[in-house]
């Protein structure tokens, strides 16, 4: 009876300490307290078993004067109430570690990593995972470590940037927020910042109570979509990132795929990358709206319809290209770090199809695709013809998708397909042999995808 009145008091601590704990901390405590849980179970099923057998003697020991009916029943009585109190504490636990864990089903953790290169489409795929209420989706939380990282220079430039970016990626994910304040600029103060890049393309971000109320005064660079918020505070958005189930990140700042091993290994995540790749034909004529500025050269060469494209300009594209082809192929070997973790898709599938390949990216990530996410697929891959914003992620996706090569210029056709024609290949990009092949419809640039391609 000392026992019973004083479990309750226990528990009412227990779950206090439970409460001004981290996450890890709770499921720590969880999983040992389950494990006492089962010894106290085990070591109660034989103390039962022995009153079953034996009343007499255990009343015999204990110098009670009560027979043995009522001894048996007075203590299979005490143990099933004890037995109850224990199952109600292993139930307020597990309720506790879902609240913590992540608001969807309990399960494994997953850590989805979209990679990509600009103009891929990967916004758009991006928001499959945006869309989906119990995945901390972040929008490009690398485009500010990139701000800092440029100031590398030299042959080790590349390595550098590559080993600052993948240490990023593993604090988003283990959801250290914090450590976007060393890049965040100007600096944040108090955990709050209004300049966190295109905050409202994360709905994790914009939702209560990562979402404060709103200060007028304040300027915000990068402020959510659909409601009206206060700066952010990075604090609060590091507890909403631990309470949702699964992260996901999209970035187009990171290509060498052999830098992430490190991540694959991480015994405190469960990895799964999609690389997305998309008709370099179409990446570069798309990048020549978007940002115009930055191919004049291009757009000279093209109107004087003289002379070769210079030299400089050639090599970035064919430079580009092979980073994305050298991190597929490495993917595609299957080493044992990546079984299982990696996936191949390409932009043109996901528009043909979008809620097939959907499905297919969420079943090899090892998440439900909920009926959410399906409704936004098809809401959003269904827009007017005459949409002209290049940088929305709402678009008549099976119209789109190859509406590049009907304006394209087949000399400039032919400079992509010189420089990447090794990555194009291994894509399944067919190169057209000629203008009239480049611009005729019923000619498919496209192989079919191979089902070697999720490994």
């Amino acid at each position: 009876m000392e026992i019973r009145r004083a479990l309750p008091q226990d528990i009412r601590e227990l779950l206090h300490c439970l409460k001004m704990r981290s996450k890890y901390a709770v499921l720590l405590v969880f999983v040992i307290s389950l494990v006492i849980i089962e010894k106290e179970n085990n070591f109660i099923s034989r103390v039962s078993d022995k009153l079953k057998q034996s009343p007499q003697a255990l009343a015999e020991a204990n110098s009670t004067e009560a027979g043995p009916a009522a001894a048996r029943n007075g203590s299979l009585a005490s143990l099933q109430e004890l037995d109850a109190a224990f199952s109600q504490m292993r139930s307020h636990l597990h309720n506790i570690t879902l609240q913590l864990a992540g608001d969807g089903q309990p399960g494994p953790r997953r850590h989805v990593l979209l990679m990509a290169t600009t103009r891929t489409g990967s916004s758009f795929v991006g928001e499959f995972f945006n869309q989906q209420g119990n995945i901390f989706y972040l929008f490009e939380p690398l485009w500010h470590v990139e701000k800092t990282v440029n100031f590398l220079s030299g042959p080790a430039s590349g390595v550098g940037s590559a080993v600052i970016y993948r240490d990023a990626l593993r604090q988003f994910f283990l959801c250290d927020l914090h450590t976007l304040e060393n890049f965040i600029s100007p600096a944040p103060e108090g955990h709050l910042t209004a300049f966190l890049f295109r905050r409202g393309s994360s709905q994790s971000l914009c939702e209560e109570p990562v979402c404060t109320p709103g200060t007028k005064k304040v300027f915000e660079k990068y402020h959510c979509k659909n409601r009206r918020c206060g700066p952010l505070n990075i604090t609060l958005a590091a507890e909403a990132c631990r309470r949702k189930q699964h992260v996901a990140l999209k970035t187009v700042r990171f290509r060498p795929l052999e830098f992430l091993q490190p991540l694959a290994e991480d015994p405190r995540l469960d990895l799964r990358i999609i690389q997305l790749v998309r008709d370099p034909r179409a990446v570069l004529a798309s990048r020549m709206v978007a940002f115009s500025g930055k191919y004049e050269t291009w757009k000279k060469w093209l109107s004087e319809g003289e002379g070769p494209l210079r030299e400089e300009e050639v090599q970035r594209l064919r430079s580009n290209c092979e980073s994305i082809r050298v991190s597929a192929e490495l993917g595609l070997r299957r080493p044992r770090w990546l079984r299982g973790r990696y996936m191949l898709v390409r932009y043109e599938d996901v528009a043909r199809a979008p809620l097939r390949k959907a499905r297919e990216m969420f079943r090899f990530a090892g998440l439900p695709l909920t009926a959410q996410v399906e409704e936004w697929i098809g809401s959003n891959t269904q827009a007017p013809r005459d949409g002209n914003d290049v940088y929305s992620t709402c678009k008549n996706s099976s119209e789109q998708f190859d509406k590049w090569r009907f304006g394209m210029p087949f000399k400039l056709a032919q400079v992509v397909q010189d420089a990447c024609g090794a990555a194009m290949r291994l894509f399944g990009y067919k190169l057209a042999g000629s203008p009239a092949a480049l611009a005729n419809r019923s000619f498919s640039l496209l192989e079919e995808a191979q089902p070697a391609w999720v490994t």
